[in-house]
């Protein structure tokens, strides 16, 4: 369904650009409004995700403007649940995960940006899976923000990826390494063109990503839910404390392997770990509510909630890690129910790098 693989993404990027953290300046955030797929398989699931959508939204412009990209004929409704403030741009669409469509910004010193877009197959060509249209969103997205898209033959997603602004970037095994996503390719060869368009030096593995990552609408392992940068040489990470659920030893292994690690600059890399919410399974399958995946934009933190018990230690914990910004928390379930969360439907554009300022 989508095009050929472009050609390596390495000798193509010009020099010194990299992939700023999360917690710099942004220009914007984009988003893709949700629309009629196998994703949202009813009318109601459709329509509580446009809610779920406009909720996030809102929270987001609070403190940065945001730009929702809404499939042909739909900006129209997209804008009545969006209400003022939010830009909605129409464009065709096959889903509503700008994460994983949306291109990677990056920025270099003297004040230029540009985007990289990768190569998207569906999170691995899965059977229900469209991405015709998806697969040109990163190149659409870069074209309204002005900038130039530099095309990659890897396949990647932005939420299979997550960086401290200083060289160093989290993977997991079974997402750059999958079959489905990028056969015969070693991890050599994945961490060449992964460095060579973020401007990172050091890759941090993981082994897998959340049990329920794996189920129909999963993406098989991303790692923005199990773990994420808070600042550099510090990590979040998602933690089940209920050995009856799967996930149990799971997180207790990626904590490991994150607690054995150091970063790009030889730091050994300090985890917080933030406990799952107490439910366990939701609709007869294991939940994969995580507060990692969580958005931060200027001046805010926006939060995933459950309506859970942990909602506020959650809240608590990164009301700490971040001080000087605000939390904001958003009932995220069913953004979760169509196989993501917050951080998943939210793609930040940087500010040019402050010396350019």
């Amino acid at each position: 369904m989508s095009d050929a693989p472009a050609p390596s993404l390495r000798g193509t990027v010009p020099a010194g650009f990299r992939m700023p953290p999360e917690w710099v300046p942004h220009l914007r955030t984009w988003m893709a409004w949700p629309g009629p797929n196998p994703t949202f398989e009813t009318a109601a699931e459709l329509a509580g995700a446009e809610r779920a959508w406009a909720d996030v939204a809102r929270a987001v412009r609070r403190f940065e403007p945001v730009t929702v990209i809404a499939g042909p004929g739909r900006a129209e409704g997209a804008r009545a649940l969006l209400g003022p403030g939010v830009e909605v741009v129409e464009r065709p669409l096959d889903d509503a995960w700008m994460r994983d469509i949306g291109p990677t910004f990056v920025t270099r010193a003297d004040g230029a940006r540009a985007a990289l877009d990768w190569t998207f197959n569906g999170w691995g060509a899965q059977e229900w899976a469209r991405w015709e249209h998806d697969a040109r969103i990163g190149g659409e997205v870069a074209a309204l923000a002005g900038v130039a898209a530099y095309r990659t033959g890897l396949v990647n997603e932005g939420g299979g990826l997550h960086v401290d602004g200083e060289g160093t970037v989290l993977l997991t095994e079974t997402v750059q390494l999958d079959p489905d996503r990028n056969p015969g390719l070693t991890r050599a060869e994945v961490e060449a063109e992964i460095h060579a368009g973020l401007g990172t030096r050091k890759a941090v593995w993981l082994p897998r990503g959340l049990t329920a990552d794996y189920g129909r609408f999963g993406t098989r392992g991303h790692v923005d839910i199990v773990a994420a940068f808070a600042r550099p040489g510090v990590v979040v990470a998602h933690t089940q404390p209920d050995p009856a659920h799967p996930d149990h030893e799971v997180c207790r292994e990626i904590v490991a392997v994150l607690r054995a690690e150091r970063d790009a600059a030889g730091r050994p890399l300090e985890v917080v770990e933030v406990p799952a919410p107490t439910v366990l399974e939701v609709d007869g399958a294991w939940a994969d509510y995580s507060y990692i995946n969580h958005y931060l934009c200027n001046g805010g933190v926006v939060l995933c909630a459950f309506d859970d018990p942990r909602d506020a230690e959650a809240a608590a914990i990164f009301r700490r890690l971040f001080p000087e910004r605000t939390v904001v928390p958003v009932d995220a379930r069913a953004v979760f129910a169509a196989g993501g969360g917050i951080h998943c439907v939210t793609q930040q554009e940087p500010a040019p790098a402050p010396a350019a300022r």
